[in-house]
C-alpha cells in the first residue's frame, strides 16, 4: 500500500474527481468501466475541496432491529471503533447499505460524524442516507444516496469487508478520491504517477480547447487540433 504525505494528499485535492478519473483512466485503460460510483450521490457540501483519504468499509442495515444482544452489541460497536481508529490517515468511510430499499435509516448525522471525525475519518461515501445536516461535523464531507430524517434501526453488520457503493467496489485500504461528482478508487500504484499524466493531460487538451476558444473556429480547425493532440505522448 502506499503512504501518502502531506504533498501527495495537497496535490490530489487540488484535482477534482473526474479529472483523476481521466488521469486514472490515462495510466491504467482497462479502469474506463469500473472503479467509480456512476449513480447519483447528492453531496452535502458541494463547495468544499475534495476529499482523499484510505477506505474504511462496513454494512449497515436500518429496516428490522439488530440481532444481537445489548452485550454483543456493546462488543461489536467496541471492534469497530478499534477497526476505524487503527491504521493511516487520512481516511474516509465507505459504507455499503444492504437494505432492498437503502437509506431506510440515516447512519450519518451529527453524533456518527463527530465520532468518525474524531477518528481521523474526511468523510463518507454511502449510498444510504444521511440527516442533521446542519450539525454534521465541520469539514466532514458526505455523499449519499439518499437525505431522510429517521435513523430506524440502523446497526452495522459487518466492516473491514468489500462492499459497493453506486457501482463502486472497495476494499478496506483502498484510496478514494471524493468530490461533489462522485467518487473513485486511485490505484496505489497510480499515486506517484498522476502528476506527469496530469501535465501531459493539460498539453494534449490545450490544443483542442485552444482551437475550440479561437474566433472563427471551424471543423477544420478543429480536426487539425485533435490530430496535433493525438501527436503529444510524452
Amino acid at each position: 500500500m502506499t503512504r501518502l504525505t502531506e504533498v501527495d494528499i495537497k496535490a490530489l485535492r487540488k484535482i477534482d474527481t473526474p479529472t483523476i478519473c481521466n488521469l486514472v483512466e490515462m495510466i491504467d485503460p482497462g479502469r474506463q468501466s469500473y472503479g467509480y460510483t456512476f449513480r447519483h450521490l447528492h453531496c452535502v457540501f458541494p463547495t468544499m475541496q475534495p476529499i482523499v483519504g484510505y477506505a474504511k468499509t462496513a454494512t449497515i442495515r436500518a429496516r428490522v432491529p439488530v440481532a444481537r444482544s445489548p452485550e454483543e452489541s456493546t462488543a461489536f460497536r467496541e471492534r469497530y471503533l478499534d477497526y476505524v481508529g487503527d491504521g493511516t490517515e487520512p481516511k474516509i468511510s465507505i459504507v455499503q447499505d444492504l437494505d432492498e430499499q437503502p437509506g431506510y435509516g440515516a447512519l450519518w448525522g451529527e453524533v456518527s460524524t463527530n465520532v468518525h471525525k474524531a477518528l481521523g475519518v474526511k468523510g463518507a461515501v454511502t449510498n444510504g442516507s444521511v440527516r442533521d445536516l446542519d450539525m454534521v461535523a465541520k469539514d466532514f464531507q458526505l455523499l449519499a444516496g439518499l437525505i431522510a430524517p429517521s435513523r430506524a434501526h440502523v446497526h452495522y453488520c459487518d466492516f473491514a469487508c468489500e462492499v459497493n457503493v453506486h457501482g463502486m467496489t472497495v476494499n478496506d485500504g483502498d484510496l478514494i478520491h471524493a468530490d461533489r461528482h462522485g467518487a473513485v478508487v486511485i490505484p496505489h500504484r497510480a499515486v506517484h504517477e498522476i502528476p506527469k499524466v496530469l501535465d501531459l493531460m493539460n498539453r494534449k487538451e490545450r490544443v483542442i480547447l485552444d482551437a475550440a476558444r479561437s474566433p472563427g473556429c471551424t471543423a477544420e480547425m478543429l480536426k487539425a487540433a485533435h490530430r496535433a493532440s493525438a501527436k503529444i505522448t510524452v
